[in-house]
């Protein structure tokens, strides 16, 4: 079942961000940029996680968290501008379940909500969330990316591209397809920087014997797939 994610926040750019990195990771994303909006989604949508802002015009991120906390023990992962240690204390005792100080990474806020949505799923301790294929390691709580156990350094969209084909290896896609579904609907650049990005994972990742190619189909696209 599809996970739904309520982002709280005032900032009309910050939501949409949001909404692009956690669709890209299968989540229904709900936005609300109040806290009578957020209310009412809440009620209407019941999500499985909040991201809520802490400063907002009205209600602020403390009054809606606690009015959360006496309706549901969904989890809420607040965002804020103040990286007080009483602030962060605060929305503690509010109710939240972890903290984010703007400015962020929003690929660390995906992070932080898949780790939140496995706890109150009630997944094991001892549930591994590293995939394997080949000599690859992908930890996708994390975002780290391990190549016969040594760090690999990947930028943000190499990233996202590389955990779109793992979620989908053995599919082929066209560069639209993937322009769409990893840069966005929106992006207006040349289909060319997907093969730029293509090449840069195959410069980093892949290696004789490596057990896994992102291989060229020649006319129509690209396909991530396990090697012999």
């Amino acid at each position: 079942m599809v996970k739904k994610v309520l982002v709280v926040d005032d900032d009309a750019n910050i939501r949409e961000v949001l909404k692009l990195y956690l669709e890209f990771e299968g989540y229904a994303v709900f936005l609300a940029g109040d806290g009578d909006g957020a209310l009412a989604l809440f009620r209407r949508d019941t999500p499985d996680l909040v991201v809520l802002d802490l400063m907002m015009p009205g209600q602020s991120g403390f009054e809606i968290c606690r009015v959360l906390r006496r309706e549901s023990n969904v989890p809420v992962l607040m965002l804020t501008a103040r990286d007080g240690v009483e602030d962060k204390l605060a929305g503690f005792r509010f109710g939240a379940d972890d903290y984010v100080v703007k400015p962020f990474d929003p690929l660390e806020v995906v992070a932080r909500v898949r780790v939140l949505l496995r706890r109150a799923a009630g997944s094991s301790a001892e549930e591994s969330p590293v995939d394997r294929i080949g000599t690859m390691e992908i930890n996708m709580e994390s975002y780290e990316v391990r190549l016969d156990g040594k760090a690999v350094e990947l930028k943000p969209r190499e990233l996202q591209l590389l955990f779109f084909f793992w979620r989908n290896r053995g599919k082929v896609f066209d560069r639209e397809q993937l322009l769409a579904k990893v840069w966005g609907y929106d992006y207006a650049g040349e289909t060319r920087t997907v093969d730029v990005h293509i090449q840069r994972l195959r410069e980093k990742l892949e290696s004789e014997g490596c057990g896994f190619s992102f291989r060229t189909i020649r006319g129509v696209g690209y396909k991530f797939e396990a090697t012999p």
